[in-house]
């Protein structure tokens, strides 16, 4: 039996309209981390404000944090939870071999989309009120594959890959207690210790793939993530690092 980890609170909610939008309302009050689930969502988003399809019976939860850093650093907590979720899913259904994380953000099942991340956070000058770690897992059912553009990886389900049925707050309870084994290993040892965790569970390094920005593309072989969280790419005219873009293998 997994326990709740120690100093980390947890609000459920039956339906709120994201737990994105719930955390930025409730993070002025907060005097720790808490965990918002929601059971349903009404106006669910993923990156670049994308809607995000979320039946119930899947994940829909947020991390709320107060991070004592810079956004630059905060922002590397997508690999930390990137890891949360790989080994969550892993104490499930115990198939290491079936999941892979994609840079930036994902978590590969079978080679589809198992579940997605996104970062959001606000404050000013050079720190962060808050920092929102969104996550949403396909448990139950995945979205219909034509939704996703093309070259997309396909969207999956824990469910029809594996057989395993989780319901959220079984699932949530994993990817806590995991989260915050590697917080705290992130605040005593830095991100260096999460870097090569990540790449250890990488989907594609060594090969070659393509990272398409809004007015460009760059195709070369997948060699690292680098000390900042950027893409490491190897290509014709040499190494190109990336901080951000959308993946496509």
């Amino acid at each position: 039996m997994t326990d709740w980890p120690r100093g980390y609170g947890l609000h459920v909610l039956e339906s709120v309209d994201s737990t994105l939008n719930e955390a930025a309302r409730i993070a002025p009050s907060l005097a720790g981390p808490v965990w918002i689930l929601a059971h349903e969502q009404t106006a669910a988003r993923g990156r670049r404000g994308r809607a995000w399809v979320n039946p119930k019976g899947n994940l829909a939860a947020t991390l709320v944090l107060k991070p004592q850093e810079g956004p630059e650093r905060a922002a590397l907590r997508s690999f930390v939870a990137a890891l949360a979720l790989f080994d969550a899913c892993v104490d499930l259904t115990a198939r290491p071999e079936a999941f892979a994380l994609k840079w930036p953000n994902d978590v590969l099942l079978n080679g589809g989309k198992l579940a997605g991340i996104l970062l959001e956070s606000a404050g000013s000058g050079g720190g962060i009120s808050y920092l929102a770690i969104g996550i949403g897992v396909n448990l139950a059912a995945a979205p219909d594959g034509g939704a996703v553009e093309p070259g997309a990886v396909r969207p999956v389900s824990l469910l029809s890959e594996t057989g395993s049925s989780v319901d959220p707050e079984t699932f949530l309870t994993h990817l806590a207690a995991a989260y915050a084994r590697y917080e705290t290993q992130f605040t005593t040892y830095g991100f260096e210790p999460i870097r090569t965790g990540w790449l250890a569970r990488a989907a594609k390094l060594g090969e070659r793939i393509t990272a398409r920005l809004t007015r460009s593309e760059t195709t070369g072989i997948f060699e690292t993530v680098d000390a900042e969280g950027n893409l490491v790419l190897q290509t014709a005219e040499g190494r190109v690092r990336l901080p951000a873009a959308e993946i496509y293998f």
